[in-house]
């Protein structure tokens, strides 16, 4: 029953229970906890959790286990720290509950902190333990964690040994990856998506589809690398083929896929069917709460032409981040409100957001396709004292162009000047192009 189809039937008879007069025990908080946890729902797993502690079952391992997990998932790490202390007598699962959701962190993660904690305490980590802390693990500390998986007797281990091969890849240690790939079992699922991860990395597209093509048994993973592949490639009728193929499969959409298919609508300017593909993912709760996602399809509405649904969705989001608002900010400019661009630029100060260096590429580009002269111009001069941004190729092609085309043309050859690195074909073209507008050629 606690599949995801029907989670809020889970929820419904755990409201039953409750209201009836029933006692939850162990089976039921972590059935209601693995449901909330699957759909990310917080303030279900908050109001569970205020049960388990009413009735005492918060410190029970298992029960435990999972209110770490869930606030894990929903990025609560304050929360789940503090469920895992309450747990009275803390086993393996325990441990990676806490080690699992503390590689979710987007600040430094506090993983490997809790990993030689659990070391310290006596317990021996598993494959799982392994899988999790590679996630985390830097670039010293990984060399260090391989010799560990070693000595534990891990490296055998078909899922731990496909973990290194993905944490060296994700360091740029290609050829450490490959030795580690040639350790491995032939064709075992998780170890040759880690090396079709490599290839699709890498531009190799065809090796990555042919690994993959060869497994008995792919999961969702698989599929989603295959369709990578293809999109990478410029397949995009293939790609299409093989989401139908993965809907005959069964295989549920989720958030890799909605950002691979939506990535081909922007592409090739297909809103119909990225509005088809927006339905399905708020019917089947693919990424409908995951930022990413919604920033791919704010992204893909803007460039496709429905600025409204973009704004819309905008408005809508729980959550935004950086990317949101510099989204927000190309969309607009992208549609001829450019003076609106500067001001959700101002905004997202406001908010606490300090702009990037692509933050600064959509509002300079806003400003060369509003005309905004000196609007550009005060956003870039203030690029590198105020935000410690240095201009790059595009913004200064962006500045470059706004200059010329309004005959500022002494302002853009200082630009040109003062570039700390050789100006392009394109920047020269520009500037030229602009003496010759104003007859200075």
């Amino acid at each position: 029953m606690a599949k995801k189809e029907s989670l809020d039937k889970v929820l419904e008879f755990f409201c039953r229970i409750c209201t009836e007069g029933f006692s939850p025990n162990e089976s039921t908080f972590t059935v209601v906890l693995g449901a909330c946890t699957v759909i990310e729902l917080k303030k279900c797993g908050e109001f569970v959790h205020a049960k388990a502690v009413k009735l005492n079952w918060s410190s029970d391992a298992i029960v435990g286990s999972s209110l770490v997990e869930l606030y894990g998932k929903c990025h609560e790490f304050d929360m789940a720290v503090a469920a895992f202390r309450d747990i009275c007598n803390k086993n393996v699962v325990t441990w990676n509950a806490l080690i699992s959701g503390s590689t979710n962190e987007k600040a430094v993660s506090p993983c490997l902190v809790f990993f030689k904690e659990m070391m310290v305490s006596g317990l021996r980590p598993n494959e799982s333990t392994f899988s999790s802390v590679l996630k985390s693990a830097s670039t010293s500390d990984l060399k260090q964690l391989h010799s560990l998986i070693i000595r534990a007797g891990y490296d055998s281990n078909d899922y731990v040994s496909s973990s290194i091969i993905a944490s060296y890849a994700a360091h740029g240690l290609i050829s450490d990856a490959l030795i580690c790939a040639n350790l491995v079992t032939e064709n075992h699922v998780s170890s040759s998506n880690a090396i079709a991860g490599i290839y699709n990395r890498s531009g190799e597209f065809k090796l990555a589809a042919e690994l993959v093509s060869r497994q008995e048994d792919p999961d969702n993973m698989s599929w989603n690398i295959l369709l990578t592949a293809n999109v990478r490639n410029g397949k995009y009728l293939e790609a299409f083929q093989l989401f139908k193929r993965m809907q005959e499969s069964a295989i549920l959409l989720d958030n890799y896929t909605a950002v691979s298919l939506l990535s081909i609508c922007t592409r090739i300017n297909g809103l119909d069917l990225g509005c088809t593909l927006h339905g399905l993912i708020l019917k089947t709760n693919a990424g409908c709460s995951d930022v990413f996602v919604q920033n791919v399809l704010m992204d893909m509405y803007a460039k496709c032409g429905s600025l409204v649904c973009s704004l819309s969705l905008f408005d809508e989001m729980p959550e935004r981040n950086l990317v949101s608002w510099t989204v927000l900010i190309s969309g607009l400019g992208l549609h001829g409100r450019c003076v609106e661009a500067v001001q959700v630029f101002q905004k997202m100060q406001q908010e606490g957001f300090v702009p990037d260096g692509v933050a600064f590429s959509a509002i300079l580009s806003a400003c060369r396709h509003g005309g905004l002269v000196e609007e550009g111009m005060r956003i870039f001069n203030r690029m590198g004292c105020v935000y410690g941004v240095e201009p790059e190729m595009n913004h200064c092609l962006c500045i470059v162009d706004l200059l010329c085309g309004f005959g500022r043309l002494e302002e853009a050859r200082v630009v040109i000047d003062e570039m700390k690195f050789q100006p392009n074909a394109m920047i020269w073209r520009l500037f030229l192009q602009g003496c010759k507008k104003y007859s200075l050629v």
